[in-house]
C-alpha cells in the first residue's frame, strides 16, 4: 500500500476510534437492590454447626471457632461474622454485600455490651469492698 494512502487509513481509523471513546457513556454500578425478605441476625446456636461448615466449605475457609454472630434470610444462614473479630463467612450464591456491614455492626455492639458488663461487674466488686 502507497504511503500516503496508508496514513490517510491509519489517521481515519485512529479518528473512529477516538469518536467511540468519546460517544461511550460512563456505565455506572446499579445501586443495590433492597433486601426483599427479613433479616434476622442472632448468636449461633449449636444447632447451626451444619449450615455454618456449609459456609465455610463454600468460602473454601476453615470455621472458625468460638461465638459467632449470623445472619437468617428465610430461614438459612447466608452469613456469619466470629464475634471476637476475623473474616465474615457468606454464601457467595445469595446476595450477601449489604447484610456483611450489619454483621459487623452487631458484633461491635455485643462486644461493646460485653465489656460494659464486666465493667460494671468490677465495679460493684470495687464498691462492695469498700463499703
Amino acid at each position: 500500500m502507497h504511503p500516503v494512502f496508508l496514513q490517510a487509513f491509519v489517521d481515519d481509523k485512529v479518528r473512529q476510534a477516538r469518536g467511540a471513546a468519546t460517544n461511550r457513556s460512563v456505565r455506572r454500578p446499579e445501586p443495590p437492590r433492597p433486601l426483599d425478605e427479613p433479616i434476622a441476625l442472632r448468636l449461633c446456636r449449636v444447632h447451626d454447626e451444619e449450615a455454618l461448615a456449609r459456609l465455610a466449605q463454600l468460602e473454601g475457609r476453615e470455621l472458625p471457632g468460638g461465638i459467632l454472630v449470623v445472619a437468617e434470610l428465610a430461614g438459612s444462614i447466608v452469613a456469619a461474622l466470629p464475634l471476637e473479630g476475623g473474616a465474615p463467612l457468606a454464601d457467595p450464591f445469595r446476595a450477601t454485600a449489604q447484610i456483611l456491614p450489619l454483621l459487623e455492626l452487631r458484633a461491635a455492639q455485643l462486644r461493646s455490651r460485653e465489656r460494659g458488663t464486666r465493667h460494671e461487674r468490677r465495679a460493684v466488686r470495687w464498691l462492695a469492698s469498700r463499703g
